[in-house]
Formats: structure tokens, sequence, C-alpha cells
């Protein structure tokens, strides 16, 4: 593989734990590569599977979804929700010819600003090995081609 490819990563944190855990690691001055760029939510099950996909065709070469720990979640029980949403990711990208590799999820306690600095830096060593993202399908996620498609039944017939 080229040594000079650098991959860029996509990091969508969990505001209540995941992003602060972030922090924590900055301010404890805990180093990991700078391919990442972190996108705060205020809670990781608000994450769309469209914006995964979306990171992707847009020049990502992977994404790092993060979270509070199942059973900690400051809305109950929504990082159930992003761990389904994450499993039917990877089957989605399977599907579509994609390494499942190139999404990952992470569960971060606030506290834990070592131990996500680890796991960026472990995501970053897999998509260096993986290579540099080529999508397949280069369209945009809502081409103008079909926008004005409806659904059947909104077109008044069933």
């Amino acid at each position: 593989m080229n040594d000079t490819f650098e991959p860029v990563i996509i990091g969508f944190t969990c505001n209540w734990c995941s992003y602060r855990a972030a922090d924590l690691a900055g301010t404890a001055r805990v180093k990991y590569p700078p391919n990442i760029r972190l996108i705060r939510l205020m809670c990781s099950g608000r994450l769309d599977p469209t914006f995964v996909l979306k990171a992707l065709t847009s020049g990502a070469d992977g994404v790092l979804i993060t979270g509070c720990h199942p059973g900690e979640c400051h809305y109950l029980e929504q990082n159930y929700k992003t761990l389904r949403r994450y499993l039917m990711l990877r089957r989605v990208l399977t599907q579509m010819g994609i390494e499942p590799e190139r999404i990952k999820l992470v569960w971060a306690s606030a506290a834990e600003g070592v131990k996500l600095a680890q796991e960026i830096t472990d995501m970053v060593e897999q998509i260096r090995a993986l290579g540099p993202f080529k999508s397949r399908y280069p369209l945009p996620l809502n081409p103008p081609e079909v926008a004005h498609v409806q659904p059947t039944a909104e077109r008044g017939t069933a």
C-alpha cells in the first residue's frame, strides 16, 4: 500500500460521553492521529444512517461512531438504537461491496479519554491498511434525476 496515504475519518460522537472523552484526551495531552474530524451529536441515537453513507460518498475513508455505554445513555435507551443501526449499516455496506470495517462503533464514557484515543489510533491504522475508499456508487444519495419520483401511495394509486 502507498505509504503516503493518510485516511480521513469522520467521527460522530455523543455529547454526553464520548465527546467529553475526546475533550479529556485533549486536555490530558493524550496523543492520537489527527486523521479524525469529530462531529458532536446530542446522542449517538440521533445519527441518521444516511449521514454515515454521505460521509463515505463525500470523501471519508472511514466513519467512527461513538456513544455512551449500554445502560448509561443520557436519553435512556437510544444507544441500543445506535447499535441496531450500526449492525444494519454493516450489512448494507457488505451488500454494496464495501468493506464493513470502514465503520466502527465504540462505547466510551466521559472518563475514558485514553481508551477513546487508542480506539481512534486503532481505526486509523485499520483504515490505512484497507487503503483509500473508492465508491462504486459515485452518484449522490438523492440524484436530481429521481427527485420527482414519488412512492405509489403518494401518487394516489394503491
